[in-house]
Protein backbone atom coordinates (compact mmCIF):
# COMPACT_ATOMS: atom_id res chain seq x y z
CA UNK A 1 0.00 0.00 0.00
CA UNK A 2 2.94 2.48 1.01
CA UNK A 3 4.61 1.96 -2.11
CA UNK A 4 1.49 2.38 -4.29
CA UNK A 5 0.71 5.76 -2.32
CA UNK A 6 4.80 6.91 -2.95
CA UNK A 7 4.22 5.46 -7.23
CA UNK A 8 0.69 7.74 -7.50
CA UNK A 9 2.54 10.97 -6.30
CA UNK A 10 5.71 10.66 -9.01
CA UNK A 11 3.00 9.72 -11.36
CA UNK A 12 0.81 12.70 -10.77
CA UNK A 13 4.49 14.63 -10.77
CA UNK A 14 5.20 13.14 -13.99
CA UNK A 15 1.85 13.46 -15.76
CA UNK A 16 1.61 17.53 -14.39
CA UNK A 17 5.02 17.80 -15.87
CA UNK A 18 4.69 16.38 -19.36
CA UNK A 19 1.19 18.20 -19.53
CA UNK A 20 2.70 21.54 -19.21
CA UNK A 21 5.51 21.22 -21.08
CA UNK A 22 3.57 19.69 -24.13
CA UNK A 23 0.63 22.56 -24.04
CA UNK A 24 3.44 25.24 -24.48
CA UNK A 25 4.53 23.78 -27.62
CA UNK A 26 1.46 24.45 -29.31
CA UNK A 27 2.33 27.93 -29.41
CA UNK A 28 5.82 27.38 -30.87
CA UNK A 29 5.89 29.10 -34.88
CA UNK A 30 9.41 29.96 -35.03
CA UNK A 31 13.22 30.17 -33.54
CA UNK A 32 12.24 33.01 -31.63
CA UNK A 33 9.49 31.32 -30.31
CA UNK A 34 11.27 28.56 -29.54
CA UNK A 35 14.70 29.71 -28.21
CA UNK A 36 13.41 33.18 -26.24
CA UNK A 37 9.44 32.89 -25.96
CA UNK A 38 9.40 35.80 -28.17
CA UNK A 39 10.91 37.81 -24.80
CA UNK A 40 8.03 37.66 -23.15
CA UNK A 41 8.63 35.96 -20.10
CA UNK A 42 7.70 37.16 -16.26
CA UNK A 43 10.52 38.31 -14.33
CA UNK A 44 9.64 35.79 -11.36
CA UNK A 45 9.35 32.78 -13.46
CA UNK A 46 12.52 33.18 -14.82
CA UNK A 47 14.01 33.66 -11.49
CA UNK A 48 12.64 30.27 -10.81
CA UNK A 49 13.77 28.67 -13.75
CA UNK A 50 17.14 29.99 -12.73
CA UNK A 51 17.08 27.93 -9.47
CA UNK A 52 15.46 24.69 -10.75
CA UNK A 53 18.67 24.68 -13.86
CA UNK A 54 21.27 25.15 -11.13
CA UNK A 55 19.81 22.97 -8.63
CA UNK A 56 20.34 19.70 -10.52
CA UNK A 57 20.35 16.52 -8.93
CA UNK A 58 23.85 16.63 -8.43
CA UNK A 59 23.41 19.42 -5.77
CA UNK A 60 20.32 17.94 -4.42
CA UNK A 61 21.87 14.53 -3.88
CA UNK A 62 25.71 16.19 -3.79
CA UNK A 63 25.31 18.92 -1.43
CA UNK A 64 24.36 16.55 1.02
CA UNK A 65 27.09 14.10 0.53
CA UNK A 66 29.50 17.67 0.81
CA UNK A 67 27.82 18.46 4.03
CA UNK A 68 28.19 15.27 5.16
CA UNK A 69 31.45 14.48 4.61
CA UNK A 70 32.68 18.35 6.18
CA UNK A 71 30.27 18.12 8.91
CA UNK A 72 30.37 22.14 7.97
CA UNK A 73 28.34 24.76 5.62
CA UNK A 74 31.50 25.06 3.67
CA UNK A 75 30.03 24.50 0.51
CA UNK A 76 27.94 26.90 0.88
CA UNK A 77 30.54 29.63 1.08
CA UNK A 78 31.16 29.45 -2.72
CA UNK A 79 27.46 31.59 -2.82
CA UNK A 80 29.11 34.55 -1.86
CA UNK A 81 30.93 34.47 -5.23
CA UNK A 82 27.52 34.17 -6.72
CA UNK A 83 25.65 37.71 -5.88
CA UNK A 84 29.46 39.47 -6.56
CA UNK A 85 29.29 37.68 -10.25
CA UNK A 86 25.97 37.65 -11.20
CA UNK A 87 26.28 41.44 -10.50
CA UNK A 88 28.11 41.36 -12.82
CA UNK A 89 26.52 39.57 -15.32
CA UNK A 90 23.36 41.68 -14.64
CA UNK A 91 24.87 45.06 -15.38
CA UNK A 92 27.37 44.58 -18.40
CA UNK A 93 26.60 41.34 -19.80
CA UNK A 94 23.09 41.35 -20.28
CA UNK A 95 23.54 44.97 -21.20
CA UNK A 96 25.61 44.37 -24.26
CA UNK A 97 23.17 41.16 -25.20
CA UNK A 98 19.88 42.76 -24.95
CA UNK A 99 21.81 45.68 -27.09
CA UNK A 100 22.26 43.20 -29.83
CA UNK A 101 18.92 41.49 -29.50
CA UNK A 102 21.22 38.15 -29.85
CA UNK A 103 19.51 34.67 -30.05
CA UNK A 104 22.51 32.72 -28.04
CA UNK A 105 25.29 34.61 -26.25
CA UNK A 106 27.90 33.77 -29.10
CA UNK A 107 25.90 36.00 -31.52
CA UNK A 108 27.54 38.57 -29.47
CA UNK A 109 31.17 37.28 -30.13
CA UNK A 110 30.53 37.26 -33.73
CA UNK A 111 29.41 40.90 -33.61
CA UNK A 112 31.98 41.50 -31.27
CA UNK A 113 35.09 39.77 -33.09
CA UNK A 114 33.92 37.84 -36.50
CA UNK A 115 32.62 34.32 -37.10
CA UNK A 116 35.71 32.27 -36.34
CA UNK A 117 35.69 33.76 -32.78
CA UNK A 118 32.00 32.67 -32.37
CA UNK A 119 32.01 29.21 -34.20
CA UNK A 120 35.04 27.77 -32.02
CA UNK A 121 33.37 29.28 -28.40
CA UNK A 122 30.03 27.77 -29.48
CA UNK A 123 31.89 24.48 -30.64
CA UNK A 124 33.05 24.59 -27.02
CA UNK A 125 29.97 25.00 -25.33
CA UNK A 126 28.19 21.99 -27.06
CA UNK A 127 31.06 19.90 -25.98
CA UNK A 128 31.31 21.13 -22.10
CA UNK A 129 27.33 21.20 -22.08
CA UNK A 130 27.05 17.58 -23.23
CA UNK A 131 29.30 16.45 -21.03
CA UNK A 132 28.41 18.24 -17.67
CA UNK A 133 24.69 17.87 -18.06
CA UNK A 134 25.30 13.87 -19.07
CA UNK A 135 27.22 13.26 -16.14
CA UNK A 136 24.76 14.83 -13.88
CA UNK A 137 21.85 11.89 -15.59
CA UNK A 138 23.67 10.02 -13.42
CA UNK A 139 22.44 11.29 -9.80
CA UNK A 140 18.78 10.89 -10.32
CA UNK A 141 18.92 7.35 -11.65
CA UNK A 142 20.64 6.27 -8.20
CA UNK A 143 17.37 6.88 -6.82
CA UNK A 144 15.37 5.04 -9.65
CA UNK A 145 17.52 2.24 -9.45
CA UNK A 146 17.06 2.25 -5.35
CA UNK A 147 13.25 2.57 -5.85
CA UNK A 148 13.15 -0.43 -8.18
CA UNK A 149 14.91 -2.03 -5.87
CA UNK A 150 13.02 -1.60 -2.67
CA UNK A 151 9.57 -2.46 -5.20
CA UNK A 152 11.39 -6.13 -6.08
CA UNK A 153 12.08 -6.05 -2.26
CA UNK A 154 8.25 -5.53 -1.60
CA UNK A 155 8.67 -2.31 0.15
CA UNK A 156 11.21 -3.91 2.42
CA UNK A 157 14.48 -1.80 3.17
CA UNK A 158 17.22 -1.85 0.80
CA UNK A 159 21.05 -1.55 1.27
CA UNK A 160 23.21 0.42 -1.43
CA UNK A 161 26.26 0.13 -2.77
CA UNK A 162 27.12 -2.73 -1.52
CA UNK A 163 28.59 -4.80 -4.42
CA UNK A 164 31.28 -2.52 -6.36
CA UNK A 165 30.66 -4.50 -9.77
CA UNK A 166 27.28 -4.27 -10.00
CA UNK A 167 25.90 -3.99 -13.42
CA UNK A 168 25.24 -0.67 -14.85
CA UNK A 169 22.52 -1.82 -17.46
CA UNK A 170 19.69 -0.63 -14.28
CA UNK A 171 21.99 3.07 -14.29
CA UNK A 172 21.48 2.85 -17.97
CA UNK A 173 17.85 2.13 -18.00
CA UNK A 174 16.72 4.81 -15.94
CA UNK A 175 19.09 7.43 -17.54
CA UNK A 176 17.31 6.81 -21.03
CA UNK A 177 13.45 6.57 -19.26
CA UNK A 178 14.06 9.50 -17.25
CA UNK A 179 15.64 11.63 -20.55
CA UNK A 180 12.57 10.46 -23.19
CA UNK A 181 10.34 11.89 -21.03
CA UNK A 182 11.93 15.43 -20.82
CA UNK A 183 13.06 15.50 -24.23
CA UNK A 184 9.49 15.09 -25.87
CA UNK A 185 8.02 18.13 -23.90
CA UNK A 186 11.28 20.02 -24.55
CA UNK A 187 11.82 19.48 -27.89
CA UNK A 188 8.09 20.03 -28.32
CA UNK A 189 7.65 23.02 -26.17
CA UNK A 190 10.90 24.96 -26.07
CA UNK A 191 12.04 27.88 -23.82
CA UNK A 192 8.32 28.14 -22.28
CA UNK A 193 7.67 24.91 -21.43
CA UNK A 194 11.52 24.90 -20.00
CA UNK A 195 10.51 27.68 -17.61
CA UNK A 196 6.96 27.22 -16.85
CA UNK A 197 7.85 23.31 -16.04
CA UNK A 198 10.77 25.05 -13.82
CA UNK A 199 8.27 26.97 -11.94
CA UNK A 200 7.04 23.40 -10.67
CA UNK A 201 9.92 22.05 -10.04
CA UNK A 202 11.68 24.70 -8.27
CA UNK A 203 8.74 25.04 -6.39
CA UNK A 204 9.16 21.03 -5.34
CA UNK A 205 12.40 21.05 -4.73
CA UNK A 206 13.07 23.48 -2.25
CA UNK A 207 9.62 22.80 -0.27
CA UNK A 208 10.60 18.82 -0.42
CA UNK A 209 14.37 19.61 0.54
CA UNK A 210 12.12 21.85 3.54
CA UNK A 211 10.53 18.59 4.83
CA UNK A 212 13.73 16.57 4.44
CA UNK A 213 15.31 18.48 7.34
CA UNK A 214 11.97 18.75 9.77
CA UNK A 215 12.32 14.90 9.18
CA UNK A 216 16.11 14.08 10.28
CA UNK A 217 16.09 16.83 13.51
CA UNK A 218 13.00 14.94 14.70
CA UNK A 219 15.37 11.62 13.73
CA UNK A 220 18.57 12.91 15.35
CA UNK A 221 16.55 14.74 18.29
CA UNK A 222 16.78 18.02 17.17
CA UNK A 223 19.51 20.97 17.28
CA UNK A 224 20.49 19.47 20.85
CA UNK A 225 20.41 16.18 19.42
CA UNK A 226 23.19 18.14 16.72
CA UNK A 227 24.87 19.51 18.85
CA UNK A 228 25.48 16.15 20.97
CA UNK A 229 26.50 14.09 17.97
CA UNK A 230 28.51 16.45 16.42
CA UNK A 231 29.69 19.32 19.19
CA UNK A 232 31.70 21.84 16.65
CA UNK A 233 28.03 22.56 15.43
CA UNK A 234 27.68 24.92 18.43
CA UNK A 235 30.24 27.27 17.07
CA UNK A 236 30.44 29.84 13.91
CA UNK A 237 34.12 28.21 13.14
CA UNK A 238 32.60 24.71 13.52
CA UNK A 239 29.64 25.89 10.83
CA UNK A 240 32.15 27.28 8.47
CA UNK A 241 35.56 27.53 9.37
CA UNK A 242 36.94 24.06 9.94
CA UNK A 243 34.68 22.55 7.25
CA UNK A 244 37.98 23.64 5.03
CA UNK A 245 39.68 20.34 3.23
CA UNK A 246 41.29 18.21 5.22
CA UNK A 247 39.74 19.84 8.46
CA UNK A 248 43.07 21.77 9.44
CA UNK A 249 43.21 24.56 11.21
CA UNK A 250 45.92 25.42 9.32
CA UNK A 251 43.29 26.64 6.34
CA UNK A 252 41.73 28.97 8.87
CA UNK A 253 45.22 30.90 9.69
CA UNK A 254 45.90 31.46 5.95
CA UNK A 255 42.66 32.88 5.93
CA UNK A 256 43.55 35.17 8.56
CA UNK A 257 46.38 36.16 6.02
CA UNK A 258 43.94 37.61 3.60
CA UNK A 259 41.23 38.52 6.19
CA UNK A 260 42.50 39.77 9.55
CA UNK A 261 40.80 38.75 12.25
CA UNK A 262 43.31 38.28 15.56
CA UNK A 263 45.52 35.40 16.04
CA UNK A 264 48.98 34.45 15.18
CA UNK A 265 49.15 32.85 11.52
CA UNK A 266 51.43 30.29 10.54
CA UNK A 267 54.29 31.60 8.75
CA UNK A 268 55.15 30.35 5.48
CA UNK A 269 56.36 31.28 2.02
CA UNK A 270 54.34 33.03 -0.92
CA UNK A 271 54.54 29.60 -2.61
CA UNK A 272 53.09 27.30 0.01
CA UNK A 273 50.94 30.02 0.55
CA UNK A 274 49.55 30.22 -2.79
CA UNK A 275 49.77 26.62 -2.92
CA UNK A 276 47.32 25.90 0.08
CA UNK A 277 45.00 28.57 -1.12
CA UNK A 278 44.57 26.86 -5.13
CA UNK A 279 44.48 22.93 -3.93
CA UNK A 280 41.81 23.04 -1.52
CA UNK A 281 38.59 22.97 -2.58
CA UNK A 282 36.39 25.26 0.31
CA UNK A 283 38.15 28.20 1.09
CA UNK A 284 37.14 32.10 1.56
CA UNK A 285 39.59 33.57 -0.84
CA UNK A 286 38.06 30.67 -3.29
CA UNK A 287 34.16 31.76 -2.19
CA UNK A 288 35.51 35.71 -2.92
CA UNK A 289 37.21 34.94 -5.70
CA UNK A 290 37.46 31.47 -7.75
CA UNK A 291 33.14 31.32 -7.46
CA UNK A 292 32.80 35.30 -8.22
CA UNK A 293 35.06 33.86 -11.45
CA UNK A 294 33.01 30.76 -11.98
CA UNK A 295 29.39 32.71 -11.70
CA UNK A 296 30.35 35.56 -14.36
CA UNK A 297 31.06 32.33 -16.61
CA UNK A 298 28.25 30.20 -15.69
CA UNK A 299 25.80 33.25 -16.31
CA UNK A 300 27.44 35.12 -18.77
CA UNK A 301 29.14 32.94 -20.89
CA UNK A 302 26.84 29.43 -20.83
CA UNK A 303 23.90 29.75 -23.02
CA UNK A 304 22.43 26.98 -21.09
CA UNK A 305 21.92 29.66 -18.18
CA UNK A 306 21.83 32.84 -20.26
CA UNK A 307 19.21 31.72 -22.48
CA UNK A 308 16.21 32.19 -19.56
CA UNK A 309 17.69 35.30 -19.32
CA UNK A 310 17.02 36.73 -22.70
CA UNK A 311 13.17 35.69 -22.63
CA UNK A 312 12.37 38.67 -20.34
CA UNK A 313 10.82 42.12 -21.70
CA UNK A 314 13.98 44.06 -21.08
CA UNK A 315 17.64 43.59 -19.77
CA UNK A 316 16.12 45.59 -16.49
CA UNK A 317 14.21 42.31 -15.83
CA UNK A 318 16.11 39.87 -16.76
CA UNK A 319 18.60 41.25 -14.20
CA UNK A 320 16.30 41.51 -11.37
CA UNK A 321 15.72 37.98 -12.47
CA UNK A 322 19.33 37.07 -11.86
CA UNK A 323 20.03 38.93 -8.56
CA UNK A 324 17.02 37.60 -6.78
CA UNK A 325 18.45 33.92 -7.99
CA UNK A 326 21.34 34.72 -6.33
CA UNK A 327 20.16 35.92 -3.20
CA UNK A 328 18.05 32.86 -3.13
CA UNK A 329 21.27 30.41 -3.21
CA UNK A 330 22.42 31.69 0.16
CA UNK A 331 19.50 29.73 1.54
CA UNK A 332 18.95 26.90 -0.71
CA UNK A 333 22.53 26.16 -0.52
CA UNK A 334 22.87 25.92 3.12
CA UNK A 335 19.65 24.18 3.15
CA UNK A 336 20.82 21.14 1.45
CA UNK A 337 24.60 21.31 2.50
CA UNK A 338 22.96 20.77 6.39
CA UNK A 339 20.95 17.76 5.35
CA UNK A 340 24.33 16.10 4.88
CA UNK A 341 25.47 17.35 8.56
CA UNK A 342 21.80 15.97 9.65
CA UNK A 343 22.65 12.72 7.82
CA UNK A 344 26.44 12.24 9.34
CA UNK A 345 24.56 12.78 13.03
CA UNK A 346 22.24 10.27 11.96
CA UNK A 347 24.07 7.90 10.99
CA UNK A 348 26.39 8.15 13.44
CA UNK A 349 23.95 7.10 15.90
CA UNK A 350 22.48 4.71 13.65
CA UNK A 351 24.12 2.64 11.12
CA UNK A 352 21.49 0.49 10.07
CA UNK A 353 21.19 2.03 6.53
CA UNK A 354 24.88 3.52 6.00
CA UNK A 355 25.62 3.04 2.35
CA UNK A 356 28.89 2.33 1.10
CA UNK A 357 29.09 5.54 -0.79
CA UNK A 358 28.87 8.60 0.69
CA UNK A 359 27.24 9.77 -2.83
CA UNK A 360 23.92 7.67 -1.57
CA UNK A 361 23.86 9.26 2.01
CA UNK A 362 20.64 10.76 0.95
CA UNK A 363 19.16 8.28 -1.24
CA UNK A 364 19.83 5.91 1.56
CA UNK A 365 17.56 7.84 4.16
CA UNK A 366 15.00 8.66 1.41
CA UNK A 367 14.25 5.11 0.37
CA UNK A 368 14.37 3.44 4.16
CA UNK A 369 13.27 6.09 6.77
CA UNK A 370 11.38 8.74 5.45
CA UNK A 371 7.42 7.65 6.03
CA UNK A 372 5.25 6.94 3.02
CA UNK A 373 3.83 9.63 1.28
CA UNK A 374 6.81 12.03 2.62
CA UNK A 375 8.72 9.77 0.35
CA UNK A 376 6.87 10.28 -2.43
CA UNK A 377 7.33 13.81 -2.81
CA UNK A 378 10.76 13.84 -1.71
CA UNK A 379 11.73 11.47 -4.79
CA UNK A 380 9.19 14.04 -7.28
CA UNK A 381 11.67 16.51 -5.98
CA UNK A 382 14.78 14.48 -6.51
CA UNK A 383 13.33 14.08 -10.52
CA UNK A 384 12.42 17.49 -10.64
CA UNK A 385 15.93 18.91 -10.15
CA UNK A 386 17.24 16.45 -12.90
CA UNK A 387 14.37 17.66 -15.09
CA UNK A 388 14.84 21.07 -14.29
CA UNK A 389 18.59 21.27 -15.65
CA UNK A 390 17.90 18.96 -18.28
CA UNK A 391 15.36 20.41 -19.73
CA UNK A 392 17.45 23.47 -19.77
CA UNK A 393 20.34 22.01 -21.21
CA UNK A 394 19.00 20.21 -24.03
CA UNK A 395 16.69 23.23 -25.49
CA UNK A 396 19.93 25.48 -24.88
CA UNK A 397 22.18 23.08 -26.64
CA UNK A 398 19.35 22.53 -29.39
CA UNK A 399 19.36 26.27 -29.90
CA UNK A 400 23.13 26.57 -30.02
CA UNK A 401 23.52 24.14 -32.72
CA UNK A 402 20.42 25.88 -34.32
CA UNK A 403 21.60 29.67 -34.29
CA UNK A 404 25.32 29.08 -34.40
CA UNK A 405 25.65 26.73 -37.22
CA UNK A 406 22.78 24.84 -39.01
CA UNK A 407 21.41 28.59 -39.80
CA UNK A 408 24.81 30.14 -41.23
CA UNK A 409 26.08 27.34 -42.80
CA UNK A 410 22.58 25.51 -44.02
CA UNK A 411 19.86 27.58 -43.19
CA UNK A 412 20.55 30.96 -44.68
CA UNK A 413 22.60 28.94 -47.77
CA UNK A 414 19.69 27.23 -48.73
CA UNK A 415 16.84 30.22 -47.66
CA UNK A 416 14.77 27.62 -45.48
CA UNK A 417 11.90 29.21 -43.89
CA UNK A 418 11.24 29.76 -39.89
CA UNK A 419 9.13 26.05 -40.37
CA UNK A 420 12.08 24.02 -41.36
CA UNK A 421 14.42 26.09 -39.09
CA UNK A 422 12.26 25.37 -35.80
CA UNK A 423 12.21 21.53 -36.88
CA UNK A 424 16.01 21.76 -36.94
CA UNK A 425 16.33 22.99 -33.72
CA UNK A 426 13.89 19.90 -32.75
CA UNK A 427 15.77 17.89 -34.41
CA UNK A 428 19.30 18.80 -31.98
CA UNK A 429 17.62 19.01 -29.01
CA UNK A 430 16.35 15.39 -29.51
CA UNK A 431 20.02 14.35 -30.67
CA UNK A 432 21.83 15.81 -28.08
CA UNK A 433 19.74 13.83 -25.63
CA UNK A 434 20.66 10.79 -27.11
CA UNK A 435 24.49 12.25 -26.54
CA UNK A 436 23.83 12.99 -23.10
CA UNK A 437 22.19 9.27 -22.25
CA UNK A 438 25.75 8.04 -23.92
CA UNK A 439 27.84 10.19 -21.39
CA UNK A 440 25.84 9.34 -18.70
CA UNK A 441 25.99 5.81 -18.85
CA UNK A 442 29.73 6.15 -19.21
CA UNK A 443 29.60 8.18 -16.31
CA UNK A 444 27.65 5.41 -14.73
CA UNK A 445 30.05 2.76 -15.54
CA UNK A 446 32.69 4.78 -13.92
CA UNK A 447 30.67 5.77 -10.78
CA UNK A 448 29.78 2.16 -10.28
CA UNK A 449 33.83 0.41 -10.02
CA UNK A 450 34.83 3.81 -7.99
CA UNK A 451 32.39 4.64 -5.82
CA UNK A 452 34.46 7.31 -4.46
CA UNK A 453 34.47 9.24 -7.43
CA UNK A 454 33.08 12.95 -6.13
CA UNK A 455 30.04 14.18 -8.08
CA UNK A 456 29.90 17.86 -7.72
CA UNK A 457 34.23 18.30 -8.62
CA UNK A 458 33.10 16.36 -11.83
CA UNK A 459 30.74 18.35 -12.66
CA UNK A 460 31.59 21.87 -11.62
CA UNK A 461 35.17 20.47 -12.79
CA UNK A 462 34.14 20.17 -16.70
CA UNK A 463 32.17 23.20 -17.22
CA UNK A 464 35.35 24.71 -15.15
CA UNK A 465 37.95 23.95 -17.78
CA UNK A 466 35.62 25.20 -20.74
CA UNK A 467 34.31 28.70 -19.07
CA UNK A 468 36.90 29.69 -17.94
CA UNK A 469 38.60 30.35 -21.46
CA UNK A 470 35.28 31.62 -22.38
CA UNK A 471 34.84 33.93 -19.73
CA UNK A 472 38.51 35.26 -20.74
CA UNK A 473 37.12 36.14 -24.74
CA UNK A 474 33.98 37.76 -23.18
CA UNK A 475 35.72 40.18 -20.84
CA UNK A 476 37.89 40.79 -23.74
CA UNK A 477 34.88 42.19 -25.69
CA UNK A 478 32.98 43.48 -22.78
CA UNK A 479 35.52 46.02 -20.99
CA UNK A 480 38.66 46.57 -23.55
CA UNK A 481 37.05 49.02 -26.92
CA UNK A 482 39.62 48.00 -29.51
CA UNK A 483 41.53 44.60 -28.44
CA UNK A 484 41.21 41.00 -29.77
CA UNK A 485 40.75 39.85 -33.16
CA UNK A 486 39.23 36.62 -34.76
CA UNK A 487 42.66 34.59 -35.44
CA UNK A 488 44.15 36.25 -32.11
CA UNK A 489 40.83 34.99 -30.15
CA UNK A 490 41.45 31.31 -31.23
CA UNK A 491 45.08 31.49 -29.99
CA UNK A 492 44.35 32.73 -26.80
CA UNK A 493 41.43 30.35 -26.36
CA UNK A 494 43.56 27.42 -27.06
CA UNK A 495 46.42 28.81 -24.30
CA UNK A 496 43.38 29.12 -21.69
CA UNK A 497 42.36 25.24 -22.50
CA UNK A 498 46.15 24.23 -22.49
CA UNK A 499 46.59 26.38 -19.46
CA UNK A 500 43.50 24.75 -17.31
CA UNK A 501 44.63 21.30 -18.10
CA UNK A 502 47.75 21.39 -17.39
CA UNK A 503 47.18 22.74 -13.72
CA UNK A 504 44.10 20.81 -13.13
CA UNK A 505 46.27 17.83 -14.40
CA UNK A 506 42.92 16.94 -16.55
CA UNK A 507 45.66 14.25 -18.46
CA UNK A 508 45.98 12.37 -15.33
CA UNK A 509 42.38 12.73 -14.68
CA UNK A 510 41.09 11.00 -17.65
CA UNK A 511 44.09 8.33 -16.96
CA UNK A 512 46.55 7.76 -14.01
CA UNK A 513 49.98 7.44 -16.01
CA UNK A 514 49.18 10.33 -18.12
CA UNK A 515 49.48 12.47 -14.98
CA UNK A 516 51.88 15.55 -15.07
CA UNK A 517 52.70 14.76 -11.85
CA UNK A 518 53.22 18.20 -10.74
CA UNK A 519 53.80 18.52 -6.87
CA UNK A 520 49.98 19.67 -6.47
CA UNK A 521 46.83 19.89 -8.50
CA UNK A 522 44.79 22.94 -8.90
CA UNK A 523 41.73 22.70 -6.98
CA UNK A 524 38.46 22.79 -9.62
CA UNK A 525 36.78 25.94 -8.10
CA UNK A 526 39.88 28.09 -10.02
CA UNK A 527 39.80 26.22 -13.05
CA UNK A 528 37.39 29.31 -14.55
CA UNK A 529 39.72 31.96 -12.63
CA UNK A 530 43.00 30.19 -14.26
CA UNK A 531 41.57 29.82 -17.99
CA UNK A 532 40.27 33.64 -18.07
CA UNK A 533 43.64 35.30 -17.27
CA UNK A 534 45.33 33.03 -19.44
CA UNK A 535 43.23 33.88 -22.76
CA UNK A 536 43.08 37.64 -20.98
CA UNK A 537 46.71 37.46 -21.59
CA UNK A 538 47.15 36.67 -24.60
CA UNK A 539 44.37 37.99 -26.39
CA UNK A 540 44.86 41.74 -25.13
CA UNK A 541 48.10 41.60 -27.69
CA UNK A 542 45.57 41.59 -30.61
CA UNK A 543 44.04 44.56 -32.35
CA UNK A 544 40.47 44.53 -33.13
CA UNK A 545 40.00 45.85 -37.13
CA UNK A 546 38.10 49.08 -37.70
CA UNK A 547 36.05 46.88 -39.79
CA UNK A 548 34.67 45.02 -37.40
CA UNK A 549 33.88 47.81 -34.87
CA UNK A 550 32.41 49.61 -37.48
CA UNK A 551 30.07 46.15 -38.22
CA UNK A 552 29.38 45.76 -34.41
CA UNK A 553 28.23 49.43 -34.10
CA UNK A 554 25.74 49.40 -37.27
CA UNK A 555 24.19 46.05 -36.12
CA UNK A 556 23.36 48.19 -32.69
CA UNK A 557 21.80 50.28 -34.66
CA UNK A 558 19.75 48.26 -36.69
CA UNK A 559 19.16 45.84 -33.74
CA UNK A 560 15.67 46.27 -33.27
CA UNK A 561 14.87 45.89 -37.24
CA UNK A 562 17.22 42.76 -37.33
CA UNK A 563 15.26 40.62 -34.50
CA UNK A 564 12.04 40.82 -36.80
CA UNK A 565 14.11 39.85 -39.76
CA UNK A 566 13.66 35.77 -40.49
CA UNK A 567 16.86 34.24 -39.50
CA UNK A 568 17.24 32.70 -43.07
CA UNK A 569 17.34 36.21 -44.09
CA UNK A 570 19.67 37.61 -41.53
Amino acid sequence: MGLAVDGAIILAYFWLIATVGLKMGKRERNLNDFALGGRRMPWWAVMASIIAAETSAATYLGAPTEGFKRQSLAYALLTFGVIIGRWVVGNWFLKSFYLYKVYTVYDYLEIRFGPKTKFFAAGLFLVMRTLASGARLFIPSIVMVLAWQLLQNGGHSVVVSQNPVQSVFPYVVAIFLLTLMTAIYTSKGGIKAVIWTDVIQACLMFGTALLAVGFLLVHVGGFSGLLHTVPKMGTLQGYIVTGFDKGSIRDWQVAQKMIPAGGTPVEMGFLDYVKEIVTNDYTLVSALIASTAMNIAAFGTDQDMVQRLLTAQDFRKARRSLLTAAFMDIPIASVFTFIGILLFAFYKSDPTFMPKSQADIFGSYILNVMPVGVRGLVLAGVFATAMGSLSAALNSLGTSATNDFFVPLVAQKKGLDDARILAAARGFTVLFAVLMVGVAAAFAYAKVNNPSLGIIPVVLGIAGYILGPLLGVFLLGMFTNQRGSDIGNLVALIAGLVATSVLGDLPGKLNPHWSLKMGWEVSFTWFAFIGAVAVLAVGIWFRTPDSQLESAKRRAEQADEMADTPLSMR
